[in-house]
């Protein structure tokens, strides 16, 4: 994204029970509500995306991760949580795929600066 000559407001969590209240945070400060897009990297059950939706106005991109302990099978608990999130605005790519979700946020944001 930094090579598109976008900026970028990053957040960075590592499994801390504490992460929905660092998103709260983070969406208060203004930082959130002033990005154009947001793309969320989560594991487990992949709940972080749709906290973020229900948060912020902006399109969501979800990506879940293999990354976790427990039943995460590999990312395929976070993949169908987010794919049967109920919050709207969210777009899944799939498990690690932070390139797809890069690409996705690319369009959104060339979409946004079209003349119609």
């Amino acid at each position: 994204m930094r090579q598109s000559g976008r900026g970028i407001a990053r957040m960075l969590e590592l499994g801390r029970p504490e992460t929905q209240e660092t998103v709260v945070r983070f969406v208060l400060s203004g930082r959130g509500q002033a990005a154009e897009c947001a793309i969320v990297v989560a594991g487990m059950e992949g709940a972080l995306a749709s906290v973020l939706a229900g948060l912020i106005s902006k399109p969501v991109i979800a990506v879940p991760t293999s990354v976790g302990y427990g039943a995460s099978f590999e990312g395929l608990a976070a993949l169908l949580g987010m794919l049967s999130s109920c919050a709207p605005g969210i777009s899944v790519v799939n498990i690690d795929n932070g390139f797809g979700s890069a690409h996705v946020a690319r369009r959104i944001l060339r979409a946004g600066r079209r003349d119609d």
